[in-house]
């Protein structure tokens, strides 16, 4: 009733709305770009005998990763396209958005798309950022309500459901329609490893070639979308362009010039910006495809668009393996279909592992509760299960640099058979499946799935519990391994919350597993 009343008082008392969306000439990518440096060093890298081929780099540091999206800011000269789930208000994303207006500044044609859901209390830098010449700022599938807190915004917009559960959880960066980089982060503290309090570990690729005019394609459909608006056509700001312009100056003026990186990558590759000014790049060439949701999709899934979704082409590339596949997700809830699909891999022969967040490292206690419902049938049928654990990952310091912070999986990706990787936007959970558009790519690299396999496993063996069945059979272990080797076994589940589970325990019958 305490959720239900104030959901109520909200209908009865007035409903805001949207404006019509204002009529928009459609845009697009920027594709003469042979005169650019970037343009140069894509053409350069990319072998002239292979058109299809596309050039790829793996960026599983946190500070690698920010910064090679800095990097690649810096040197555009013609265009930034830049869409977003979420761009939080905290030092990362203050450095972020000031590179974007320092490339307007330079003549760069800036488009902006982030999904509105986190935008509360945003506007004055969105609007400021927008304000300066040759930047453009959209926001999807905006809420009816902007002003108040997050919660007043959902409050206020309850009677639109449907547009509250529907966002954009796609992360893409491209510039200079030459170079992309995607995979699973947003842009804030946590997912570069500048957060005091918790880190995630996550993954993105640095891509070229072909498969970015793909991923420019797909940016398209979002800009010209009718589920956008344009932020200054829905921002409570509204102040001049001269006032908008400078109160963002001050606000990203206060964040630092920029994050420190390793002069080396776990991977022993350099920093971006010494290899794009040194014009060598170190890439694995492989045929890709991208896999991108509509952005109609938050309209609804019909029976014939749900098997062209990005989570029904992923989980189809999964079910044709052969031999394995290794899941990183960091909210797994596979449902009935889910588990049968599961069964069957494993009744031929197939081996599948699955790597996920323990209830003490997650950050979406609800969700790990619906995956936690699975996991003993998922061990029965022989899946190999690792949950990561918020210290031991930390102490063992291969996946991040955490300092004090506790550490989290936030990385969405699988390799496939030891040939193919997915890397990209999507959970493994009804959300993704239906609610969100995601983003993803398949990329056919046995190179590559080496490495992220490399990668997982170095961080499994100390930093991962372990899951298997209890001698019974019918209840679960977590095994831990410390750095010599020497395993512990944990019969109760590790950094358990008894009043956690307690208000999961009364939660979970309201929220359905459609909803995590």
């Amino acid at each position: 009733m305490r959720l239900l009343l104030p959901l109520l008082l909200a209908l009865l008392v007035g409903c805001a709305t949207l404006p019509p969306p204002a009529p928009a000439v459609p845009e697009h990518a920027v594709s003469d770009v042979s005169d650019t440096r970037l343009g140069q060093l894509s053409a350069a890298a990319l072998p002239a005998d292979q058109p299809g081929v596309s050039g790829f780099r793996l960026l599983p540091e946190g500070e690698t990763a920010f910064n090679a999206r800095i990097a690649l800011a810096k040197r555009a000269q013609k265009s930034l396209d830049v869409q977003y789930y979420l761009i939080q208000n905290d030092e990362i994303g203050l450095q972020f958005l000031r590179e974007l207006r320092d490339a307007a500044a330079r003549g760069v044609r800036v488009r902006l798309l982030v999904d509105d859901l986190y935008t509360v209390g945003e506007d004055p830098l969105l609007e400021g950022l927008a304000a300066h010449p040759n930047v453009q700022v959209r926001l999807f599938n905006p809420l009816p309500t902007r002003a108040g807190s997050f919660f007043g915004r959902l409050l206020w917009s309850a009677h639109e459901f449907g547009r509250i559960n529907h966002r954009m959880h796609n992360k893409l960066f491209i510039a200079d329609g030459s170079f992309a980089v995607s995979g699973g982060r947003n842009i804030g503290d946590e997912y570069f490893m500048h957060s005091a309090a918790a880190n995630f570990i996550d993954l993105d690729v640095l891509s070229t070639g072909p498969v970015v005019r793909e991923l420019s394609r797909a940016f398209d459909s979002y800009w010209n979308s009718e589920r956008v608006y344009s932020v200054a056509s829905i921002g409570t700001e509204r102040l001049p362009p001269d006032e908008a312009r400078a109160r963002f100056d001050e606000l990203v003026g206060r964040a630092a010039a920029s994050i420190p990186e390793r002069p080396r990558d776990v991977l022993d590759n350099p920093a971006v910006a010494h290899e794009l000014d040194s014009g060598t790049l170190t890439l694995t060439l492989a045929n890709a495809r991208v896999l991108a949701d509509s952005p109609d999709k938050v309209a609804g899934v019909s029976e014939e668009s749900s098997a062209q979704t990005v989570s029904a082409q992923t989980v189809r590339v999964f079910a044709a393996a052969q031999d394995e596949v290794n899941i990183a997700s960091p909210y797994f809830i596979p449902g009935e279909r889910g588990m049968a699909i599961m069964r069957a891999a494993t009744q031929a022969n197939g081996r599948i592992t699955l790597v996920t967040n323990s209830l003490g490292s997650t950050d979406e206690p609800m969700v790990y509760r619906g995956y936690a419902r699975y996991r003993l049938a998922m061990l029965k049928i022989g899946v190999r299960i690792y949950e990561l654990s918020p210290s031991l990952a930390r102490r063992s310091g291969k996946l991040g640099n955490f300092g004090r912070s506790l550490s989290r999986l936030h990385a969405k990706a699988a390799t496939i058979d030891h040939k193919t990787i997915f890397i990209g936007s999507l959970n493994l959970d009804a959300r993704s499946a239906r609610a969100n558009t995601e983003m993803g790519l398949v990329i056919d690299s046995p190179e590559l799935a080496a490495t992220m396999s490399r990668l997982f496993t170095a961080g499994l063996v100390t930093g991962a519990y372990k899951l298997r069945l209890a001698p019974d059979g019918e209840h679960i272990e977590w095994v831990e391994t410390d750095a010599d080797g020497k395993q512990t076994v944990h019969a109760q589940e590790p950094d358990d919350d008894a009043w956690l589970q307690l208000k999961l325990w009364l939660l979970s019958p309201f929220v359905s597993d459609e909803l995590l």
